[in-house]
């Protein structure tokens, strides 16, 4: 592999600990939502970047001549099926952190935790 071939994975690597990091020293929750999305997105650039294929054609193979490098597809739809999910998830989170607000008038989660019960 080139140097530059690392770049898509060293990428993934930061964005996962600059998410992760955002989550554990977040003060608010609204905040650790968004730094998970962002730990998630790591995700998508580690799926593109494994399922990519220099001088590949997509995977249509039509009028493709037997023998021509494809992209891989399932790792295509992984991609899309984790968009999805972190979508969802990112929404239902942040539902939570509204309900919690609406009741309780904080987003702070250290106070949350005095309020156990």
């Amino acid at each position: 592999m080139k140097p530059l071939e690392y770049l898509p994975y060293l990428v993934a690597a930061w964005l996962f600990l600059v998410g992760v990091y955002g989550v554990v020293t977040s003060r608010n929750l609204i905040h650790a939502v968004t730094c998970l999305a962002v730990a998630q997105s790591s995700t998508y650039v580690l799926l593109l970047a494994i399922g990519f294929r220099r001088d590949a054609t997509a995977p249509i193979f039509f009028d493709v001549p037997l023998g021509t490098r494809a992209v891989d597809p399932v790792v295509a739809s992984l991609a899309l099926t984790d968009v999805v999910v972190g979508s969802t998830v990112t929404a239902l989170l942040l539902a939570l952190a509204v309900q919690i607000h609406k009741r309780l008038g904080t987003l702070d989660p250290n106070e949350l935790r005095s309020m156990k019960g």
